[in-house]
């Protein structure tokens, strides 16, 4: 039996030790080296030619988004999945971009953390449980299979609101969209709602991310723009990426 070759970037030295004895107990996982994330880190890991890479998002000596784009740069086909407590949404979707693969929380229990492994390892794509089902998760299939800075098109709204986004995106508060579209505070206010809800988003900062993040975006872009299917997995935290 072919086992998946792993490689743990953990810098917390007590949990990096715990989880490389816990892949060590399983009989399919191979860790090839558990290293602490410092700068020269990733050249080693390449050179070990791991399947996956276990990678903790809060590294303290590097960014691990730089970690992750030095990585696939030379290593295209290694599946990367990223470890973190409380997945930031506009932040994520940088990851997809970036190559990653799979998203584990680092509360999940012990046979999620290991089904993400072997899931991913396999060449499906996996979310956080939090983001299953979410129209965050069908951008992030967009993105993935797109490898394109358009995700807002997947999206249906209003020219309205896509309007309030650019707004946003340029820095103003609700008073001056509201003087810019010469309409009150409290329907810009519900249309700031609403986009959230839309893009399953919770601050104002994230809103601006994603419209900066993504150059194709227009306010007269159609606003009957069919929304990409999701199929979720087995445990409704899955989602393929097609071939």
């Amino acid at each position: 039996m072919k086992r998946t070759r792993v490689l743990l970037v953990e810098d917390n030295r007590l949990l990096r030790e715990g989880l490389t004895a816990m892949l060590r107990d399983q009989t399919d996982l191979l860790v090839v080296a558990s290293l602490p994330g410092d700068r020269d880190d990733a050249l080693k890991g390449r050179k070990l030619n791991p399947d996956v890479v276990l990678l903790d998002v809060g590294l303290g000596s590097q960014n691990s988004l730089h970690f992750v784009k030095l990585f696939k740069r030379n290593s295209p086909n290694v599946k990367v999945i990223i470890m973190d407590l409380i997945p930031i949404q506009s932040e994520l979707v940088e990851y997809v971009k970036a190559g990653v693969s799979g998203f584990v929380l680092k509360d999940a229990t012990v046979d999620e953390f290991l089904r993400t492994i072997r899931t991913v390892a396999k060449g499906t794509q996996v979310l956080p449980p939090p983001l299953t089902g979410s129209l965050f998760s069908q951008i992030v299939d967009h993105v993935s299979d797109n490898g394109k800075r358009d995700v807002y098109k997947f999206v249906k709204m209003t020219n309205r609101e896509r309007e309030v986004v650019e707004l946003i995106s340029e820095g103003l508060g609700n008073k001056e969209i509201a003087g810019r579209l010469n309409c009150a505070i409290d329907t810009v206010k519900s249309h700031v709602h609403n986009i959230l809800e839309k893009l399953a988003l919770h601050t104002r900062l994230e809103i601006a991310t994603f419209a900066h993040a993504d150059v194709g975006f227009k306010s007269s872009s159609r606003d009957d723009t069919p929304m990409p299917d999701w199929k979720g997995g087995k445990n409704h935290h899955t989602s393929r990426i097609p071939s």
